[in-house]
């Protein structure tokens, strides 16, 4: 029997003394406006290397979305630690549903479904865990929407969408992935 040391120090959220055993509130969170995330994948924790398997925490602040998103090829179970989440999802034969998600409440959004969350509250922050069927990390394991859109010429989104290329010049073209935005107030 192999007994973990407990005055080991923990390197990145590795515990040397014990390869399964993550501390991913360790980790320094990847800031975003919006919100933050910690995660263990292959990258970080040798454990998951080959293992198709990824967790991380997803903190969203009032006015925090994850940014719409498809995964080609991953699933992914969601757990709503703490707050509320304003869900979408758009399934491969047209299916569309919205919905809140509490405390408590698991979401499974299917491999190459494309969806995002919000949070539903204008003054609690939303916690959510993710576990996927992946071990690439984040962003690399997804499509978001922002990137999707920026390779699409004006003139294509025009024709696809029915109207002028005009409507289509003030879009930015961005190359980084996004994975959490805040939203705007609307000028009154």
């Amino acid at each position: 029997m192999t007994i973990a040391n407990t005055n080991s120090k923990v390197v990145n959220g590795v515990d040397p003394s014990c390869p399964y055993l993550f501390h991913l509130a360790a980790l320094t969170p990847t800031t975003f406006d919006g919100g933050n995330l910690r995660g263990g994948n292959e990258d970080n924790w040798p454990a998951l290397a080959g293992q198709k398997g990824a967790t991380y925490f997803f903190h969203l602040e009032p006015g925090g979305v994850r940014e719409p998103h498809w995964h080609p090829s991953a699933w992914e179970f969601n757990y709503v630690v703490s707050g509320k989440a304003k869900w979408a999802m758009q399934g491969l034969q047209q299916e569309h549903y919205t919905f809140e998600a509490g405390q408590g409440d698991v979401v499974f959004a299917p491999q190459g479904f494309f969806h995002y969350f919000e949070n539903a509250s204008d003054d609690e922050e939303l916690i959510v865990m993710i576990v996927f069927n992946s071990s690439v990390p984040e962003p690399r394991n997804d499509l978001g929407i922002v990137n999707s859109l920026s390779v699409i010429p004006n003139d294509v989104m025009a024709a696809v969408f029915g109207v002028s290329a005009d409507v289509f010049s003030n879009l930015p073209k961005i190359e980084k992935p996004v994975t959490i935005v805040k939203k705007r107030s609307s000028p009154a």
